[in-house]
């Protein structure tokens, strides 16, 4: 990332303008990724009320005439029970090391527990980066109970982090959008003078399979028993325009497979005579023909990899 602005500094008429990396950080289903979609005004992250849905470190982009603010959305940090766990942790990690600034995600409506400290403490090891308290969700909560939280938030950091503690403390609604415009001021201003480090109208540097594949997730998601989320893993093998489709009518034929690691969960995938595949193909392919502006024939299989989170072979293989 540093090498990227580096390369980029000597660009001439972008004086007073600021760009530069934010990261989204918080334990699992800590609303990162509404708040990175809520901030984008675009839905580039997965959302799901199962801890632990995102998988990757999306970036997506934020264009203002004065800045360029790109935004980092991880896999919550959590204490790791498997290798796959360990291994989402270490992507955090890294990213930390190169981002400007961090916003550490704490939902309003859940009190402050083990695994918030956990985290306030990894931050604490990261060196001198600015890290604002962002207090989500605070359309769940009164205006007391959001006092409540402020003050034990602001009391959290100074005992963690020491001297001030956090820099600055947002209290703030991806889903009703209570100022998400003046988080976005807040993080702006921690990023450094630069000229613009992506095209105009980029929205995210993620491939388009990485995209796909996270609304497939999401789509699978929808609804289902608590033991599957961190089962599933979904792989696109192939997109490729079908043959002898005329210019003004493409159809992108893009083929996935499902990963899961028991029988029982495949079951679950299928649904009874297929009927719960068939309505995840129909909802993902909504949101891919959204994504890619074209027509999509989605081709989905479901396929059994026993206890891939625990098999380094087999995490390389999806991905991780």
């Amino acid at each position: 990332m540093a090498g990227q602005r580096d390369g980029l500094m000597k660009d001439p008429g972008t004086e007073g303008y600021r760009a530069g990396f934010a990261i989204l950080v918080g334990r699992p289903n800590a609303g990162k990724s509404t708040l990175t979609n809520a901030l984008l005004g675009q839905k580039v992250a997965i959302t799901s009320n199962k801890p632990q849905t995102t998988r990757h470190t999306i970036r997506g982009i934020l264009h203002r005439p004065d800045a360029q603010l790109v935004l980092v959305d991880t896999p919550g940090l959590h204490r790791p029970r498997t290798l796959l766990g360990q291994r989402l942790n270490d992507l955090v990690a890294a990213t930390l090391s190169e981002v400007d600034a961090i916003g550490f995600c704490l939902p309003a409506n859940e009190a402050l527990g083990p695994g918030d400290r956990f985290i306030a403490q990894q931050l604490a090891m990261v060196g001198r980066k600015p890290i604002i308290a962002v207090v989500t969700k605070t359309d769940l909560v009164g205006r007391e109970q959001l006092g409540e939280k402020l003050l034990a938030v602001a009391a959290m950091g100074q005992e963690v982090l020491g001297g001030e503690g956090f820099r600055e403390i947002v209290p703030v609604s991806g889903k009703d959008g209570f100022q998400i415009r003046s988080l976005e001021d807040v993080l702006i201003s921690y990023m450094p003078p630069s000229p613009p480090l992506y095209p105009e109208g980029e929205l995210t540097d993620e491939p388009e399979s990485v995209m796909v594949a996270e609304l497939i997730r999401e789509a699978a998601l929808e609804g289902v028993r608590d033991e599957l989320p961190h089962s599933l893993a979904v792989v696109v093998e192939e997109m490729l325009p079908r043959e002898g489709r005329s210019e003004d009518n493409p159809l992108l034929d893009v083929r996935v497979h499902l990963f899961v690691e028991r029988p029982s969960q495949k079951a679950i995938i299928i649904g009874k005579g297929g009927s719960r595949l068939k309505e995840v193909g129909t909802r993902a392919r909504k949101g891919i023909e959204a994504l890619l502006g074209t027509k999509v024939y989605l081709d989905l299989h479901v396929k059994v990899a026993k206890d891939w989170q625990r098999d380094p072979k087999q995490l390389g293989r999806l991905g991780f």
